[in-house]
Order: structure tokens, then C-alpha cells, then sequence
């Protein structure tokens, strides 16, 4: 205790650049405690959207009950890009469920409970009263919806009105929910990626923010020690300093995550949303930021300061630091090794699956990659700069001279950006193998609707959405045809030009404009056809349209999940009887198959028709809202990361800026130019820092790899990727070279030296 005031005493009586450093050690330490507190409490957001969701999940009774129990009927449809959930209640003589979360009771027939979300949908799209049943009874409290943004409704109706698919109600819960927000196997590999994204960051931010001004503390520190200070006394002097930065930061800290959660709820992230209370500070996430950091502070305080207590004259002298050890190589040495044999599975006929062994091995290497780059970091700077030292160059002697005493301030300067960049190539992994389970492999999306649900004017409109490159009608042949059927099966046909056709598909040959021509997949059987016969309606009045089986076939090659029919028959729209219109066919549309395509055209056809039934061919709609989510907290994991990186960068840089007064004095006065001095400075972080992203972008992509390969998707080696990274990489470099530049100022203090 007697050490701990000592140390409490130091801090404020030495000065106001010991004041300086201390707010700048706890602003720091905020910053770092409110973005782990976000990571923390993603995972709970998560679970109270399930969570709610398992709540009002409608359990039904096996088979059929005697009496009249209260019945119920679930429908999911897609609205734009969005679930549209709606559950109809008929009440029944027996005994009555409790109402689910979120109402005070059942609906009674023709009364409407919706969401505060679908309720100003409606106001936007009165059409959507169509498939809503009643007239609007109230709202559906917080406690039952997921989140702010469903789209919900309990519908009451008369028990005749359900028709055969209904159920007997039981209750309402389930252990389980329907749907999740992010399945439970990608929400561990997200949480996975945020501890790679923001935590390794968030660790060498502290540690930064702990040696703040470390040479004037261990010269401080080593005093004290030669005036009589136990070794851990002396370790415990400086550890009161950052323990109490790091405590009063983990306070600041949450309530910046307070204030920010606050705000976030309320204006919500693309695809997610929650409510205040799901944010709220669990006791977990409260004892780690209020304790965990604390005693991260300790331990490092203490490990600063062993080597001024242990050898106190070479503090007070400046004494040449021993050269890094080897160690933290063979870490980087061992997780490169890993992901590389996994990365060699690729090129096999049996690459690797993340089954037994491999499910550990792969996020093994990948932490000791991300670590490697950490502890490699002093021994390459190391290296480095006893190589480029000896080169004629003033400013690169300079520089490098510095580089070699001090290899351990370059991993405080650059890690933090370093790390981010690897992290970057993970989260790409991430989100390459999500978009390849969620959606099918193919360039081409289509959509389909009923065209008995459109009119003319909605038709033209949903072939003018942006997105969408080209447009067809399948017609369905009758059901009983009659005579005229003959020998065969009835032909679907699609309506559409060769110009249309060919967009549809991704070769075809053998097409002939204005005439009607049978279609065939070679990959798909094919059957024998006959003539077939298709409901038509001309000015209200019924017609049919007979089409003979033709012998010119066009052979195309479709997309695996298509609406073009093979076999089937391609059907010019000139060839169709004047101003009719099919009775069983749908329009399909189709346009670019990439998430951010699909989500805009979805939309779009939501607001031109928000009450037809859209079959987006092969997309899950759950799937796609799920991608939205991981979209979303990959980005804010990445937006974090590059938070605390730059901090620390900054923090970084600036301290050490500070501490070098003293020499960039004594070499103003020896005659050293302005602008080499700039020069220095800058070629001291940026050198290194170039070797770290050059590492990190090659490491990260291998790392990705790693796991794209062991994921079992078709995506082994992600390209695309690559260039974002290199201007990323590039973009950091920029802005490093940049921020060291003002750090040498235009007064020459000379008292420093007399100081020093």
C-alpha cells in the first residue's frame, strides 16, 4: 500500500507532462474498455433477438383434437429484402392459450395486432391492408418482436376461414427459436473474427497506453530504486500509475458505451437493430472492464518496469538494450506453418474439412499467426535497422541507429496497424464463405411473380427496376387439356424473344426469332412432349391457345436454379393471340446474383407491389437478412479495429516523439536540418511498418485460405479481395508517413538537453 501512494504521489507531483501522459493513459484506456464492451455485448444483442423470437414460436398439438381448440396458421413471405411474418388465430370453445408476448390476448376475428414497424409500413403502402385482414386492433409490445424493424402481425379470424392447414394451438414458447439472427456455428466464427478484428488490437492499445513515456519513467523509477526501493516495490510504484489510468478509463469507458448504446438503438445499423435493454451491461462484461483491464494494467506496469529495477544504472545511464529474442518468431514461424499445409490441402484432390482435429488446428493457426506478427515485430525492426545502419545515408543512419536501440518502441508504433490488416483478410474469409452458402453459385438471380396478381402499369414498372437486365412470362398449360393432349407430357412455355432468352441463360444455340421453338438442357432428362394447350383471356372472355410440338429445338445451357423449363418450349410474344393474357404464368425477372443486387431489386419490387408473392429463384430470405447481419458487425469490428489502430498509432508516435526531444534537440544544434530531421522520423516508422503489412497481407491471405478451404465452399483462393487490401495497405503507409511529419517542431528548446 505504501508503495501504491508512492506511486499515486509521483504522478501528480512531477509535473504537468506526467499529467499530460496520465489523462492521455486514461482517455486511451476509455476508448479501448468502450469498444470491448461493444464485442462483449454483440453476442448478448444477439441472444435477446432469439431469444424473444423462441418466446412467441407457436407449439401445436400432434393429429387432430376433439372439440373446437383455438387454431393457428403461420405464413412467411418476402417483403422486399425483409421476412414478413404473419400469424392468424382463430379462437376456439376449449380452453384458451395465454396470449404470446407482446399482447394482453388473443385477437377476436377481424381485429389486427401489428408491429410499430409494419403499422408505418401501411401508412407508406396501404396495399399491404390486403393481406392483412381486419381492422387494426393495436400495437404489438417490444417483448414480442425481435427487434425495432419487424415486420409482424396476429390476424384473428372465424375458425371456417383457416381452411385444412390450420392447427391446434397448444401455447406459445419454444427452448428454440424458428429462425436465428446468425446460426450458432457462424456466430462462433464471428466471434472468433472480432477477437482477431478488435481484441489483439484492443491488448496492444493498452499495452501502448501503459508505457507511455517509458524511458523518463524507468529513469524515474530507477531513482528510486538507487535510493533504496525493493525490486517489486519499485515495480509496484509504477504499476499504481496505470492501474488507476486503467480504472478510471474502464469507468469513462462505460459510459461511452452507455451513450453509444443509446444512440445505436435508436438509429440502428443496416440489418440490425435492437432495443436499448439488449445492450445493456451485463455483470460479465461489467467484471471484465472493470477488472480485467485493471489487472492487465498491473501486470504490464510491473513488466515495464523489471528492467529499471533490476539494473537501475543502466536506466539512469541509458544503457544499450539487449537484442530482441528469437522466440517471438518461432510463434509466427509455427502459425504460417499451419495455415500453409492447410493452404497446400487446396491444390489436392481431398482438401482439408473443418472436422475433428482441423477445427482446432485452423483457428489455432490463425491465432498464432495474428501473435507471430506481434512478437516478430521488435526482432524484424531489429534486423532491419542494424542491415540499413551502416548505409552512407545521413537520415537512414539515423533513423536506423535509433530502429536498433530501441527495437521494442517500432511493435508499440505500427502493431496496431499491422494487425488490422490481417484482421481485414479473415473478415473477407468470413464473409466469402456466408455469401457462398446463403446464395447459389450463378451470375444470374431470378425473380418470379404471378402475373394474375399485377397489372399492366405494374408489370411495365417491374421490368424498368434498376438491376434487372432482362424479363420472360413461363406459362403453364391447362391441367385436363382434353382430346388434344394426345401422347406425351405437357409443355411449359416461356414467352420471350432470342435477345431475352439469351440472357436467361449462359449459352444457347439453334434460337430463331418468330418461331416457336422446343427447348432442351442437356444436363436435365428429357421426356417426350405433346401438343399443348394453354388458358388464355381476351377482354374477360376465356379463350385456350394451342401450340404444336415443333422439331427445331434450341440447346442451351441454364443456370442450376432457373425458371426456364427443359423441356419446354420458347414461345415468340408475337406468336401469342392479340391483347391476351395467360391465366396460370409468371413474370421472371432477372438481373446480377451479387447480396447488395439482390437486397435493391427485392426492394424495389416491394414498393411496386408489396402485396404479390415474390419466389426469388434459390435465395433464402432468412439467409440473405443473416448475410445483412454479419455484414454489419464485420464492418463494425473493422471500424473499431481501425479506431484503436490509429489510437495507438497516434499514441503512439506522439509519446514517442516526445521522448526524443532531448536528441532531435542536441542534433538541431549540431547543425541537422529541419526537413531531415522530418525525414528520420518518418523513415523510422515507416520502414518497419511497411516489412509488418507487407507480412500481414501476405499472412492474412494465407490465413484466409486456410479457412475458406477447411469451410468446403468452391471459393478456395479469393482474388477479389487482394487489391482492396493493397490500397488499404498503401492508404496506411500514406497516412503513417503523413501523421509523423509535424511531430518535429520549429523551436529549439535547448533546455531539454539540460534536463536530460
Amino acid at each position: 500500500m505504501r508503495e501504491f501512494l508512492l506511486g499515486l504521489r509521483l504522478l501528480f507531483g512531477s509535473g504537468r507532462g506526467s499529467r499530460a501522459r496520465f489523462v492521455l493513459m486514461t482517455l486511451g484506456g476509455s476508448l479501448g474498455v468502450c469498444c470491448l464492451a461493444l464485442v462483449l455485448t454483440i453476442p448478448a444483442i444477439l441472444d435477446a433477438h432469439d431469444g424473444r423470437s423462441a418466446d412467441r414460436e407457436p407449439q401445436v398439438f400432434v393429429g387432430k383434437m376433439a372439440g373446437e381448440p383455438t387454431l393457428v396458421l403461420q405464413r412467411s413471405d418476402p417483403f422486399g429484402s425483409k421476412p414478413f411474418n404473419r400469424v392468424f388465430l382463430a379462437r376456439g370453445t376449449d380452453a384458451t392459450p395465454q396470449p404470446p408476448p407482446g399482447l394482453s390476448e388473443l385477437p377476436g376475428p377481424g381485429e389486427v395486432y401489428v408491429s410499430p414497424a409494419l403499422r408505418d409500413q401501411l401508412r407508406r403502402e396501404p396495399a399491404l391492408k390486403g393481406l392483412l385482414p381486419g381492422r387494426e386492433k393495436g400495437l404489438i409490445e417490444p417483448t414480442g418482436l425481435t427487434d425495432p424493424n419487424e415486420l409482424y402481425a396476429y390476424i384473428g379470424m372465424s375458425r371456417n376461414q383457416l381452411g385444412d392447414d390450420a392447427r391446434a394451438l397448444k401455447s406459445f414458447g419454444s427452448e428454440h427459436p424458428p429462425t436465428t439472427a446468425v446460426e450458432s456455428s457462424t456466430l462462433d466464427i464471428l466471434r472468433f473474427t472480432l477477437a482477431a478484428l478488435v481484441l489483439l488490437p484492443l491488448a496492444v492499445f493498452l499495452s501502448v497506453c501503459a508505457k507511455l513515456s517509458a524511458a523518463s519513467r524507468n529513469r524515474r523509477l530507477a531513482a528510486l530504486r538507487l535510493l533504496g526501493l525493493s525490486a517489486k516495490g519499485t515495480q509496484r510504484v509504477n504499476a499504481a500509475e496505470t492501474v488507476v489510468a486503467a480504472l478510471l478509463g474502464a469507468v469513462l469507458g462505460l459510459a461511452e458505451f452507455w451513450v453509444l448504446n443509446q444512440i445505436m438503438a435508436r438509429t440502428g445499423l443496416p440489418g440490425l437493430k435492437w432495443y436499448p435493454d439488449d445492450g445493456a451491461l451485463s455483470a460479465a462484461t461489467l467484471a471484465v472492464c472493470l477488472l480485467g483491464c485493471p489487472a492487465l494494467a498491473w501486470f504490464v506496469g510491473r513488466a515495464s518496469a523489471r528492467a529499471a529495477a533490476a539494473n537501475p544504472l543502466g536506466a539512469r545511464r541509458t544503457a544499450a538494450p539487449r537484442a530482441p529474442r528469437y522466440w517471438g518468431v518461432l510463434l509466427l514461424v509455427t502459425g504460417l506453418g499451419i495455415v500453409a499445409g492447410y493452404c497446400a490441402t487446396g491444390f489436392t484432390d481431398h482438401p482439408a474439412q473443418s472436422t475433428g482435429m482441423n477445427s482446432l488446428l485452423v483457428p489455432a493457426g490463425v491465432l498464432l499467426t495474428g501473435l507471430g506478427l506481434v512478437t516478430a515485430m521488435p526482432l524484424l525492426s531489429y534486423a532491419l535497422a542494424r542491415r540499413l545502419a551502416r548505409s552512407g545515408n545521413l537520415t537512414l543512419n539515423l533513423a536506423m541507429r535509433r530502429n536498433e536501440i530501441e527495437p521494442g518502441s517500432a511493435m508499440r508504433v505500427v502493431t496496431g496497424l499491422v494487425l488490422l490488416v490481417f484482421s481485414a483478410s479473415l473478415a473477407q474469409g468470413v464473409l466469402v464463405e456466408e455469401r457462398q452458402i446463403t446464395h447459389n453459385d450463378s451470375p444470374s438471380q431470378e425473380y418470379s411473380l404471378a402475373l394474375s396478381q399485377l397489372t399492366a402499369d405494374q408489370q411495365r414498372r417491374l421490368r424498368e427496376v434498376p438491376g434487372v437486365r432482362t424479363h420472360a412470362v413461363v406459362m403453364e398449360p391447362l391441367t385436363d387439356p382434353g382430346s388434344d393432349s394426345g401422347s406425351g407430357a405437357q409443355a411449359t412455355a416461356l414467352v420471350a424473344t432470342c435477345a431475352q432468352f439469351a440472357k436467361l441463360v449462359r449459352h444457347a444455340e439453334g434460337c430463331v426469332d418468330g418461331k416457336v421453338l422446343r427447348l432442351s438442357d442437356p444436363d436435365v432428362s428429357d421426356q417426350p412432349l405433346a401438343t399443348s394447350v394453354y388458358g388464355m383471356r381476351t377482354s374477360g372472355r376465356r379463350t385456350s391457345y394451342k401450340v404444336e410440338v415443333p422439331r427445331t429445338t434450341v440447346v442451351f445451357d441454364g443456370y442450376d436454379v432457373t425458371d426456364v423449363p427443359s423441356p419446354g418450349l420458347l414461345v415468340p410474344p408475337s406468336a401469342l393471340p392479340a391483347h391476351a393474357t395467360p391465366d396460370s404464368a409468371r413474370l421472371v425477372l432477372a438481373g446480377a446474383s451479387d447480396p447488395a443486387s439482390v437486397r435493391a431489386v427485392l426492394d424495389r419490387i416491394g414498393a411496386i407491389v408489396p402485396t404479390a408473392d415474390v419466389d426469388p429463384a434459390g435465395i433464402n430470405i432468412d439467409g440473405l437478412q443473416q448475410i445483412t447481419v454479419i455484414e454489419t458487425l464485420l464492418a463494425l469490428g473493422m471500424v473499431m479495429g481501425l479506431v484503436i489502430g490509429v489510437a495507438a498509432f497516434l499514441v503512439s508516435v506522439t509519446d514517442r516523439a516526445v521522448e526524443r526531444r532531448p536528441q532531435v534537440t542536441a542534433l538541431s544544434l549540431l547543425g541537422t536540418r529541419r526537413r531531415t530531421l522530418r525525414l528520420v522520423q518518418c523513415t523510422q516508422v515507416v520502414l518497419p511498418l511497411a516489412i509488418g503489412l507487407v507480412l500481414a497481407l501476405a499472412a492474412g491471405k494465407a490465413a484466409e485460405s486456410a479457412y475458406l478451404i477447411t469451410g468446403g465452399g468452391q471459393v478456395f483462393w479469393d482474388g477479389e479481395g487482394v487489391p482492396l487490401l493493397v490500397a488499404a495497405t498503401v492508404g496506411v503507409l500514406v497516412l503513417a508517413a503523413v501523421g509523423t511529419l509535424p511531430l518535429i517542431g520549429r523551436r529549439i528548446d535547448p533546455e531539454l538537453i539540460r534536463r536530460d
